[in-house]
């Protein structure tokens, strides 16, 4: 690649290599014509630009530059500086990304976990404010209830083998599911238990409390952090509340949108 491809900008301290042709996305922006030579405020000094402005906010300019899309770290709170350098250089199309606010700030994932134990048997509800996480979740999970064989005769007098049949848990809407494990105490036999599995655990568990921590374990192991507990007084529900923060998907330029009036008025506003 020539040199000549090449420009290095110097912002409040930090230098920036990159091509002519990214600077140069936006002909009607501040950078086109600071290249052109047509802003008398930037000069060229040791083979460098010099712009007197933030270089550590000029980075995510660039890399819009670079790929026309908006993607900010999920801690990125400096929404009205960057809207500021954007107005600057007055880049219209990232304007316009960043008056969408609300759509870059990172959203918390939320999931609660219903708890109750009775005797044998333990009831699960699980409530996710992503439809996707429950998928995510009822695709791991299989409840097995335990089923008497045909009866065969034979000399032997033990009783029978025992199989096991998989079931998903219900889906009572997109953001909820339920499922129950362990034995109804009131029989007195161990016909129909219920065991419980979550992959990638091959363990079929029968006790509520240890479903309890693999269930826990799983939504830990997935990014989500307990964030509360609290117990339910009139039937003794224990609740778990967890969180994750979902990372915003960047925000493509829409050519077709038009800066907004009052960004253009603003504009108008500095350059007095």
């Amino acid at each position: 690649m020539s040199s000549q491809e090449l420009v290095t900008l110097n912002v409040g301290g930090k230098i920036f290599t990159t091509r002519f042709s990214t600077i140069k996305q936006f002909p009607a922006s501040r950078l086109t014509r600071m290249l052109d030579g047509r802003d008398q405020e930037f000069k060229m000094d040791g083979g460098q630009i010099f712009v007197d402005r933030d270089g550590v906010l000029f980075s995510f300019i660039l890399d819009f530059l670079r790929t026309q899309q908006l993607l900010l770290p999920t801690d990125f709170s400096d929404y009205l500086r960057l809207q500021r350098e954007a107005l600057f250089y007055e880049l219209d199309p990232l304007v316009h990304l960043l008056n969408q606010e609300h759509l870059l700030q990172p959203r918390p994932a939320l999931v609660e976990i219903h708890f109750l134990s009775r005797n044998t048997q333990a009831f699960f509800k699980v409530f996710g404010s992503c439809s996707k996480t429950i998928e995510m979740l009822t695709g791991r999970i299989t409840v097995f209830i335990e089923q008497p064989s045909a009866p065969t005769w034979t000399s032997n007098s033990s009783p029978p083998p025992k199989t096991l049949l998989p079931l998903p848990p219900q889906r009572p809407s997109y953001h909820d599911l339920v499922f129950q494990c362990g034995s109804d105490s009131t029989t007195d036999n161990q016909t129909g238990v219920r065991y419980v599995s979550i992959k990638p655990d091959n363990r079929k568990l029968a006790n509520g409390t240890n479903v309890l921590g693999l269930l826990i374990d799983t939504l830990l192991t997935e990014g989500f952090h307990l964030v509360s507990t609290r117990t339910i007084s009139e039937d003794k529900t224990e609740c778990y509340s967890f969180e994750r923060i979902k990372r915003p998907e960047a925000l493509a330029m829409n050519k077709a949108v038009k800066p907004e009036a009052t960004i253009m008025l603003e504009q108008s506003q500095k350059k007095k």
